[in-house]
């Protein structure tokens, strides 16, 4: 029990942290040390009635680091949730001797992990509205409802640099490119931790690193990444989120690197991480990573090794539960096989960010508060608006979309055109509750889920697309729906409906793609990789299939990843990538697919024509891409479906007075203006993109990179001047001596609406001499947009 009659220096809150930390640090046992380092399962402490005071007193006696998704391993309401977190709060602040709060951490990848929370698009949605300030907005709300219910700690956003789409995750990822993923994960951080950590949520920057090239895109297979690449691309938005962002958590990745299992690498986590870029946040495990270390990469001998490589690495916390940072350490500490300075070092960073984010001033919440800010109208408008801002029109022959709203007849086909449940990413609360259960079935789950957890069957407050379109198009418009199949069964029986129906319609939009999470069905997310890169089951027969009736067919695709269809892409006359579209995704589809909303988004990620082209990605260097001597593999083509930076509009836009200045010094800046014009007859957003070429450097580059983008609303005939103030030190590489350098070399300057078609290019030379670059000061091309006239 504390001591409640005598007050300590960790207990005043006008020291500073560094001294609190200290003398509470002093204060500890080796049990109470060791009790930081570790998290327990929320139903490991709490049944269908609340806190479980036997297993609290069980697990919780020396005090508890983190509790493990409060809400996301619960079917509690907000309410309910806040109130379990104040009972977990109150046992461990009066029952235990130093009264030391816990950190709750939860996942929020695509919204908060919690039933009754926002549903947001996935992240590969979001990447596609190529808008930051939305991510930023998106985050403010994660944080809002995560503090309100008294968690602090998110487990995201997934920096991985995606080139493999094979890979399950991919949805998870902002694309493939590093500098977009930079820009969008620091947007993502400063939205989720807010500028007073005290009251902010810790953003988790992941998986560091390279988690995304996989063997065979593979989920923790090893990734075979050489040390410029791993830098210049796969480091590259971890060093922005941590210098430029103030990342408060890091979470290493899964496989290994060159032997070295990236939770046990010291060169990476200590080396990289802390002494080069001076990282102060906590390391965190994966779910399950140290003791991976024994059994799955065979590196650990027992559990107690296990926690000696990951302490030594630099690993601070593990997750979800008590393994080897539980009786292993303590008896490895009492063997002296483990210094202590290694756990003290952990506990220090643990306590400073349990006092940084307010924990033990306000270690409570009020529930009576938790309804205001759960799903609120506001909230749901900015999820259909980063909804509307996401889809991305991929082909508009003849001008297909939009369509009219008094279309007679219009027929409604495939597996995603009556699911609220697959348009959410695999991330979300209804997917994750489905993976709890599938794999304590299964036996995975070391304690029982309490009975209260249940399958989240069909969320009133959703409308399926088949539903959205009913409400969208006109009262004499009929709606003929079938199912055709489902995502990914072998099974045909449902084909003869949907062509009857499909013969019976002036159009016919057809829904198809992914189920996404990390059960066996699904099709897309953790654990879900694919060999293929084809529509899940029998979905590209039944596209056929609808396509063999000659009704004119608007494929509506509803993916985790970018599937390689060229055959169905060549012959549909109009192609809509939705990707996993939230909570407000099918309103959003439907006012684009009829013309309310003008469809503005570009691809994050280059499509594929066929899974043998993979990697496949714009940023590749001279040699890349093509096959000497003529170019193309002898049986595909070597170019992509649709290239990165992609999408289409209902209206036309185009280039004009491009000026750059033609000499800086190799420590300047570069200005380049542009103007953008929409040529067309509707209203609309273009996305301004800047990419780079380096002509004459000392190593090979990239033949181009993206270096700045904004995206602009245009009225029809009206025309913008975009600037960018791009620093010269973005423009660094790493020499042939692996030093960050910026050389006297030409610049090419390329300016337009996707990697493929870049209308406006002209140079600039840097001048003086060669710069190297010891710690990075600049991270981010500026983009202002100023009125042009028209």
């Amino acid at each position: 029990m504390p001591d409640t009659t005598t007050t300590y220096p960790y207990q005043h809150a006008g020291l500073p942290i560094e001294q609190r930390v200290e003398d509470l640090l002093g204060r500890m046992t080796v049990e109470e040390k060791v009790a930081q380092l570790s998290s327990r399962w929320i139903y490991e402490i709490a049944d269908d009635r609340g806190l479980n005071r036997q297993w609290a007193q069980e697990r919780m006696a020396h005090g508890l680091g983190q509790v493990t998704r409060l809400a996301g391993g619960s079917s509690l309401g907000p309410v309910e949730t806040a109130r379990l977190a104040n009972q977990i709060q109150k046992f461990l602040v009066e029952e235990t001797r130093l009264g030391i709060p816990a950190l709750i951490h939860d996942e929020c990848c695509s919204g908060f992990l919690a039933n009754g929370a926002t549903n947001f698009p996935q992240i590969i949605g979001i990447a596609s509205a190529w808008e930051p300030e939305l991510v930023e907005a998106m985050t403010r709300v994660i944080r809002q409802q995560m503090r309100a219910v008294g968690v602090h700690h998110g487990l995201a956003p997934v920096l991985d640099i995606a080139r493999d789409p094979r890979w399950g995750r991919t949805e998870e990822t902002f694309g493939e490119d590093p500098y977009l993923t930079s820009v969008m994960g620091a947007a993502y951080i400063r939205g989720l931790q807010g500028a007073d950590w005290s009251e902010g949520v810790m953003a988790t920057g992941k998986h560091f690193v390279g988690y995304s090239a996989s063997e065979g895109g593979l989920n923790w297979a090893p990734a075979h990444i050489t040390t410029r690449e791993l830098r210049e691309v796969y480091l590259a938005p971890f060093e922005t989120a941590v210098r430029a962002a103030r990342l408060a958590s890091i979470m290493p990745a899964y496989h290994e690197i060159d032997g070295e299992p990236c939770s046990g690498a010291h060169w990476l986590l200590t080396g990289i991480l802390r002494d080069e870029w001076g990282f102060e946040g906590l390391v965190v495990s994966d779910y399950m990573a140290i003791d991976q270390l024994r059994n799955y990469h065979k590196l650990a001998r027992d559990k107690a090794h296990a926690a000696r490589l990951a302490l030594e690495a630099g690993m601070d916390i593990e997750l979800p539960n008590v393994e080897a940072y539980g009786q292993p350490l303590l008896d490895a500490l009492a063997a002296g096989e483990i210094p202590m300075e290694w756990v003290d070092r952990s506990v220090r960073r643990i306590l400073t960010l349990k006092f940084a984010f307010g924990l033990f001033e306000n270690p409570y919440v009020d529930p009576d508060a938790v309804p205001a800010v759960f799903d609120t109208p506001a909230q749901r408008e900015l999820a259909r608006e980063i909804a509307r801002k996401s889809i991305v029109l991929l082909k508009n022959e003849g001008n297909r979309l939009p369509l009219p709203k008094t279309l007679s007849a219009i027929a409604v086909i495939g597996p995603n055109a009556d699911s609220k449940r697959n348009l959410l990413g695999d991330y979300s609360y209804p997917a994750h509750i489905e993976t709890l259960i599938t794999l304590s079935q299964l036996g995975f789950s070391e304690h029982p889920l309490p009975d209260s957890i249940r399958l989240i069957e069909n969320d009133s407050s959703m409308l399926s697309i088949v539903e959205a379109i009913r409400r969208t198009v006109s009262p004499t418009t009929q709606v003929l729906y079938a199912r055709g199949c489902d995502v990914n069964s072998p099974s045909t029986d449902g084909f003869a409906e949907a062509i009857e129906a499909a013969r019976k319609a002036e159009v016919a939009i057809v829904v198809v793609g992914d189920k996404a999470g990390l059960t066996p069905e699904c099709t897309s997310g953790e654990f879900r990789d694919s060999a293929h890169l084809t529509l899940p089951g029998v979905q590209q027969q039944l596209v056929a299939a609808i396509l063999a009736t000659g009704t004119p067919v608007v494929l509506v695709l509803v993916t985790g990843r970018p599937y390689a269809i060229p055959h169905l892409v060549d012959a549909t006359p109009a192609v809509v990538e939705a990707w996993l579209p939230g909570a407000e995704g099918a309103p959003a589809l439907a006012e684009a697919l009829f013309g309310d909303v003008n469809p503005g988004g570009k691809l994050p990620i280059t499509f594929p024509r066929h899974v043998g082209q993979v990697p496949l990605f714009y940023a590749h260097r001279p040699s890349g891409a093509r096959s000497f001597f003529y170019g193309p593999y002898m049986d595909e083509s070597n170019q992509p479906l649709f290239p990165f930076g992609f999408g289409l509009s209902y209206t036309q836009f185009a280039f004009e007075n491009l000026t750059v200045t033609p000499d800086v010094t190799t420590d300047g800046e570069v200005q380049a203006s542009v103007d953008v014009i929409n040529t067309g007859e509707r209203s609309g957003d273009e996305v301004v993109q800047l990419y780079t070429r380096t002509e004459g450097a000392s190593v090979t580059r990239p033949v181009k990179e993206l270096r700045g983008f904004k995206r602009v609303h245009l009225q029809p005939g009206e025309r913008k001047r975009v600037i960018f103030t791009l620093p010269v030190e973005l423009l660094a590489y790493y020499d042939t001596t692996m030093h960050l350098v910026v050389e006297p070399v030409e610049v090419h300057i390329m300016v337009g609406n996707s990697s493929a078609h870049l209308p406006l290019c002209t140079s600039v030379r840097l001048t003086g001499t060669k710069r190297l670059i010891t710690q990075r000061a600049a991270y981010f091309c500026h983009a202002a947009v100023m009125d042009s006239g028209g």
